[in-house]
């Protein structure tokens, strides 16, 4: 078995900073690499080998850590290089293939890297949409490895081809190119690989698809359907509404929401996907839903009673699971109402978007409702716009469900 270790060694002089070096342990044999990373001894965590970030070096030490992060991954993935030809080989010989220019990292060594950072960083979704890609990459290459250097404008043309072959939609085509040419492109900005642009002529986009909005008198019909008979499916359309409500926000959003983001009657949260603060007056119609579960929730730190464990691990297994079934409940209400588009998570979000435009409110504030941040230039803009704003138009929106709710 081969070991690989991050060591300190201090300094000989006292007060002066000490070296970070890596140490190769195969068969009672050692080896060291030394590094040209210094730090000093209060910034060494002996317990844990690792390094102890304080505010004053922050941003050398953040960098120290993604040369350390790239160090070991290369070395690991020399390791099992090694171990998979059966031959022997001395710490030695794996120094030697580290220090020589001519070992590359694997493409995929690399992208399950990325699934693991992103999944210690608890950004789940983001590691579930990598994990999914690697998996359609990993079939076109019959489950062969390559290194990253042959990520070349060729290999690509042919995975996107292999994709059409099997009838793969056009916008999951573009899904698994961008997260690819993500990962292709952080590969370029750590050193390990020269850019050579192999998604140039891949297809990136976003092909429009069918129409997934609903019109208002939909959202009118379903806050006074008479639903007493499911509270699962008075649960699902309570949640659709409140999405609509809420400026179109998503369902992870929503589930996840805690008692402690609401302060009187404003609501802020950061959205899952984005990261961006968001602040929402909570109008009539919002609070209705909000009390309805409150007593349900009286024991929970959540607005909803959708998940319930409080690890985050199994708190998102929970929202991957509620989201299939919220889904199919809103499609069971769809066929009770007799709609030609069948209702979603995602209509609601669309339907918010479809009826502020029709009610000629400005795009930007749109944009800026719903969170949007896509577009550099556009963000830019947005970033003037308050939540007051936003609150205003979002008043004018909802009005006729507020007045269905004092009606009730």
């Amino acid at each position: 078995m081969t070991t690989i270790r991050l060591k300190f060694r201090s300094s000989s002089v006292e007060g002066r900073p000490g070296t970070l070096y890596y140490q190769i342990c195969r068969r009672q044999s050692y080896k060291r690499i030394n590094t040209r990373m210094h730090i000093y001894p209060f910034q060494w965590d002996p317990a844990s080998c690792t390094l102890r970030h304080d505010k004053d070096r922050l941003g050398i030490l953040s960098e120290y850590q993604k040369n350390i992060d790239r160090d070991l991954l290369l070395l690991k993935d020399i390791v099992d290089k090694m171990n998979s030809t059966g031959k022997d080989y001395t710490p030695g010989d794996v120094i030697s293939r580290f220090m020589s220019k001519g070992h590359e990292l694997s493409a995929v060594m690399f992208m399950k890297h990325e699934i693991q950072a992103l999944t210690c960083a608890m950004k789940l979704g983001s590691a579930r949409n990598h994990r999914k890609t690697l998996n359609s990459f990993s079939a076109f290459l019959h489950n062969h490895d390559i290194l990253l250097s042959d990520l070349d404008w060729k290999l690509i043309s042919e995975y996107e081809y292999w994709l059409y072959r099997r009838n793969v939609a056009r916008n999951t085509v573009s899904f698994y190119m961008r997260i690819l040419r993500s990962v292709y492109n952080k590969a370029v900005k750590e050193g390990l690989i020269v850019q050579k642009n192999p998604f140039k002529d891949a297809y990136t986009g976003i092909e429009h698809t069918r129409k997934r909005a609903v019109d208002e008198d939909v959202m009118l019909r379903l806050i006074s359907m008479d639903l007493s008979c499911s509270e699962a499916l008075t649960l699902a359309r309570d949640l659709f509404i409140f999405s609509y409500c809420a400026r179109g926000m998503a369902f992870v959003d929503i589930v996840f929401l805690h008692k402690s983001d609401i302060t009187g009657n404003i609501l802020r949260y950061v959205r899952k996907k984005t990261g961006q603060q968001m602040c929402i007056r909570i109008e009539p119609c919002l609070r209705c839903i909000i009390d309805r579960y409150s007593a349900i929730t009286a024991d929970s730190p959540y607005v909803f009673p959708v998940i319930k464990s409080t690890d985050t691990t199994e708190a998102y297994r929970q929202y991957q699971t509620a989201l299939g079934y919220h889904n199919r409940k809103l499609k069971r209400i769809s066929r009770m109402l007799g709609l030609d588009t069948p209702l979603s998570s995602y209509v609601s979000r669309h339907t918010w978007a479809t009826t502020a435009r029709n009610r000629n409110t400005p795009i930007a504030v749109i944009s800026s409702g719903m969170g949007h941040t896509s577009e550099h230039t556009t963000q830019i803009y947005l970033a003037a716009i308050s939540d007051s704003v936003i609150d205003q138009f979002n008043h004018h929106i909802l009005d006729p469900l507020n007045r269905a709710v004092e009606n009730m």
